[in-house]
């Protein structure tokens, strides 16, 4: 069998004011045709699997380009439509195929394109004509919309949130989409629309158990996959919220029913999955006893909403103004973004001392600008952080250490959340050594970091991430939706 495989990714917060172009794509991960790397990134675990099914099974696989930038602002028209021509293209060299098999995100959303993915698809099958597999990994937090339903014949997201399963999830479509094109499986996929828009981690209750009581359905009564696609708030497009997608063998009836059944659960769970948020300073005072009541470890405070990896910029310095403001002396931080910054600090060089500004620059909702007299701690050509099987770039970076503290900063160039410790130790920072952790992230961190803390704490500090559903001015969702409306399946 032949089996053409591509990646083309991003999460678009389109409340953000961080455009996404080329550029954005290049600076975080860009692979050619065929040169894509031995570990996968969040999105591309299809060409990494295909590797492996192809020495097992005899497949032919054609690699065409993958990319991925980080979430940020509405990618620009030419951008999204040179890098979708450039994998169409690789398409049509390819033929004939068997399947194609993708790795995308689905929160893509362009300058005159609210369904990156849907498009895509649809082109994607125009090409191959009906008779072709077509399969994609999604992430999650993405928008399931009915034109990349009609145009595929599998799709199967990411069960985990922290995302931890990627790559076996990515391996899990692989395996469909090769079933398929054998013939042993006819696919079917089924969908229903929970009309919410909620934060659904699974590091936690009652989403744990519920999707522990999903991953028992596969391959059992013809259920092929099922998956719950969480929605990503902080994008104004018309299918954005919560589903629930069922792949079965040739049973669309079964897959209805299933989709609604486990949908409707979801909705009665709404008001219990999302974790307890408390003000910056509440949460500091709780990181503090959380540190004395257990002194060989730091606490974690995560600032949730100023979360790059939720398209805004992560320059925001409201948490860590207040943590200076309490006078707090042994903290690590990841990360600011600040590339202004990171190139005083590399022309500094290391052991530096120099008066520096940074943070707050994208906009009011970032806070004030910090100034400060600091040490340059480290300079970095490109600093990295893992995140499970694949290496996350933070770019060329520096740390840099607050004068009369021990408060540690992380300057990063390319936008990215924090996911595991070593974001610290590969800088050169013991997170161990530290009283206090303070990162970037809504929930990823938790796997990495739960095992090394003394606590962990969950902040609400201003944004440009749109985090309550019932205020946001959404423009084109214009379905019922709780938390907007109490009962969106009344008549």
């Amino acid at each position: 069998m032949r089996i053409f495989t591509a990646s083309l990714a991003t999460e678009t917060n389109t409340f953000s004011p961080v455009p996404t172009d080329r550029a954005s794509f290049e600076m975080a991960f860009y692979a050619g045709a065929g040169k894509h790397p031995d570990t996968p990134t969040l999105c591309s675990s299809p060409i990494v699997a295909l590797r492996a099914r192809a020495k097992q099974d005899g497949l032919t696989v054609i690699e065409g380009t993958a990319t991925w930038a980080e979430p940020g602002g509405i990618v620009q028209r030419q951008t999204y439509e040179a890098l979708r021509d450039e994998i169409l293209g690789q398409l049509r060299a390819a033929l004939p195929v068997d399947a194609v098999i993708l790795g995308l995100h689905g929160a893509m959303v362009a300058q005159d394109y609210d369904d990156c993915e849907g498009d895509l698809l649809a082109r994607v099958r125009e090409i191959v004509g009906p008779d072709v597999v077509v399969a994609s990994e999604l992430d999650p937090h993405s928008h399931l919309t009915p034109k990349r339903v009609a145009a595929a014949n599998i799709l199967a997201a990411f069960l985990e949130f922290p995302h931890t399963d990627f790559y076996e999830r990515g391996e899990h479509v692989v395996d469909l989409g090769l079933r398929t094109a054998r013939g042993e499986i006819r696919p079917v996929i089924s969908t229903f629309d929970c009309r919410m828009i909620q934060v659904l981690p699974t590091s936690r209750e009652p989403m744990r158990s519920f999707v522990d009581r999903i991953k028992a359905l596969h391959g059992r009564d013809g259920i092929l996959s099922v998956s719950v696609i969480h929605g990503f708030m902080a994008a104004d497009v018309p299918e954005m919220g919560t589903r629930i997608l069922v792949v079965t063998d040739n049973d669309k009836a079964k897959g209805d029913a299933l989709a609604e059944k486990l949908g409707m659960e979801l909705f009665g769970l709404r008001e219990q999955t999302i974790m307890a948020m408390v003000p910056p300073e509440e949460g500091i005072e709780q990181a503090l006893k959380a540190h004395a009541a257990n002194p060989q470890k730091p606490a974690v405070i995560a600032d949730v909403w100023d979360n790059p990896g939720g398209g805004v910029p992560g320059d925001g310095t409201t948490v860590l103004r207040a943590i200076l403001g309490k006078g707090l002396k042994n903290v690590g931080v990841a990360t600011i973004w600040d590339p202004l910054a990171v190139t005083f600090c590399h022309a500094a060089g290391e052991g530096a001392e120099i008066d520096l500004r940074f943070g707050g620059k994208c906009g009011p909702d970032a806070g004030e600008p910090i100034d400060a007299r600091v040490k340059v701690m480290k300079i970095a050509a490109e600093g990295w952080q893992s995140f499970g099987r694949s290496r996350v770039t933070l770019g060329p970076a520096a740390v840099v250490r607050i004068d009369g503290t021990e408060v540690d900063i992380i300057l990063n160039t390319n936008r990215t959340q924090t996911f595991e410790p070593d974001i610290f130790s590969n800088l050169g920072i013991d997170p161990m050594g530290k009283d206090v952790l303070l990162v970037k992230s809504t929930n990823h961190f938790y796997a990495g970091f739960e095992p090394i803390a003394a606590g962990i704490v969950y902040v609400a500090a201003p944004s440009f991430y749109p985090s309550d559903p019932r205020a946001t001015a959404y423009r084109k969702v214009v379905r019922p939706y709780w938390p907007k409306v109490e009962n969106p399946f009344a008549p």
